[in-house]
């Protein structure tokens, strides 16, 4: 049994239309987090955690925040090589760097080389559970989840599909990817920590044939994942529009085929009809909100405003490569920049819940993280926000939550990222630059 002793901040429970995220949030100073083998047993006051558990070994971070893991709820980690690439909109970007890249993940020490940096990135940044879009390639999606597995990493991941309107070399088939998926599906989804997503790229690199194929097996397999975009940008919509001419929308061409539900999760959309919108909230599928990579590709700017207005669930997410940072806390940041520029400024409070307890509500997954609630997994990190000078001068010894957090993700970078816990085992250590899959 282990406690870990520092301020403590997280979301116990869902966030409500009755309820405020200044109401939601529990906020302890000089706190305590109990811990034993893979599962949180308890958090309270420091004093309290110590009268009750006096033989557990003592992890002593008194200045520092302990928080649930952060969730990424979009990205891709083919593109972990070709992020912070020059110059494109959404189209030429996937035709000069997305699909050059994915092609070498044909090769599978290549895709286990590039999962093993693409998750060292994710636990120095302090993130615990990815969304992530895999390559057209089955051996890229087996290298990514066994590389979780190594660490019982929480990951969602699939196969992308693709059979047209990419290059031939990255081209499946309706069959094929209904077949791949479908192994794939058989092989990881709910095995250790492992979940699966039918992934199909985005409407325009899929035929009718094969949404109809993967439409079957997510009405077979009705706990997996979907995962594919949704109205990022606007000559994407156009192009959507004249290959699917009898849909009534972009939305209506994944709906046709059954893949508007719960635990649905569309990356971006931002141009949405309000039939679009009204749709989303009735299916319980959720939107990952990804402003960095909106704007460096000059997409638009979300509308969280109507999301929560239709009672969409809304998930922040990096959306790497075209997404310029591994940081949920930039992430953040850069979300409040989008927000201020619609004149609806997101508080900390909620940013901090879309990528911690709004996540894991939206997927469905609350239960397991999100949140320290006893009895979900240890999957927390030590942030420790005065790490230079500058932060030293910005955050007061005593500074509370919300202006941490915001300093932190205007300011801060992965040096804020002390230690990042999976599964009760400490998997990042920034003191000793370790990682538990080195």
């Amino acid at each position: 049994m282990q406690l870990f002793r520092a301020n403590i901040a997280h979301f116990p429970t869902p966030n409500t239309a009755s309820s405020t995220f200044a109401e939601d949030i529990v906020v302890i100073h000089d706190g305590g987090l109990v811990i034993d083998g893979k599962k949180i047993i308890a958090t309270g006051s420091f004093s309290s955690m110590r009268e009750q558990y006096p033989n557990a070994v003592l992890h002593d971070h008194k200045d520092s925040w302990i928080l649930p893991g952060l969730i990424d709820s979009h990205l891709h980690y083919p593109q972990t090589e070709s992020i912070a690439s020059y110059g494109e909109q959404l189209l030429s970007w996937l035709e000069n760097y997305t699909f050059p890249t994915e092609k070498q993940f044909a090769n599978v020490e290549h895709a286990q080389k590039i999962a093993k940096v693409f998750l060292q990135q994710l636990l120095k940044n302090g993130t615990t559970t990815g969304f992530v879009f895999s390559s057209v390639h089955q051996g890229c999606c087996n290298a990514l989840f066994s590389a979780a597995s190594e660490i019982d990493m929480a990951i969602v991941a699939g196969k992308v599909c693709m059979d047209r309107n990419c290059p031939a070399d990255l081209q499946d088939c309706p069959e094929t990817a209904q077949k791949d998926s479908a192994v794939l599906i058989e092989k990881w989804h709910n095995t250790g920590r492992n979940r699966y997503a039918i992934t199909p790229r985005f409407a325009p690199t899929s035929s009718e044939a094969q949404l109809a194929a993967l439409g079957e097996l997510a009405t077979q397999y009705k706990d997996v994942f979907v995962q594919t975009h949704l109205s990022e940008n606007v000559d994407e919509i156009a192009w959507v529009k004249s290959l699917f001419p009898k849909a009534s929308g972009y939305l209506d061409v994944y709906d046709k085929y059954n893949l508007v539900r719960p635990r649905a999760v569309f990356g971006h959309g931002i141009h949405l009809s309000s039939e679009e919108w009204q749709r989303l909230g009735e299916a319980d599928a959720t939107l990952a909100f990804c402003p960095t990579s909106n704007l460096f590709l000059g997409s638009g700017l979300f509308d969280l405003q109507t999301a929560r207005a239709n009672n969409v669930h809304v998930a922040l997410a990096t959306d790497v490569g075209a997404g310029t940072s591994f940081s949920m806390l930039k992430t953040y940041g850069d979300a409040y920049k989008v927000s201020q520029l619609r004149h609806a400024p997101i508080d900390p409070i909620e940013g901090f819940y879309l990528m911690t307890q709004g996540a894991a509500v939206a997927h469905k997954l609350d239960d397991e993280i999100g949140n320290l609630n006893p009895d979900t997994v240890a999957d927390f990190i030590i942030v420790t926000p005065r790490y230079d000078e500058l932060m030293e001068l910005r955050i007061k010894p005593n500074a509370e939550f919300d202006d941490v957090f915001f300093a932190l993700s205007i300011l801060g970078d992965d040096r804020a990222i002390a230690e990042t816990w999976i599964s009760g085992q400490c998997c990042y250590n920034k003191k000793e630059t370790h990682y538990a899959m080195a």
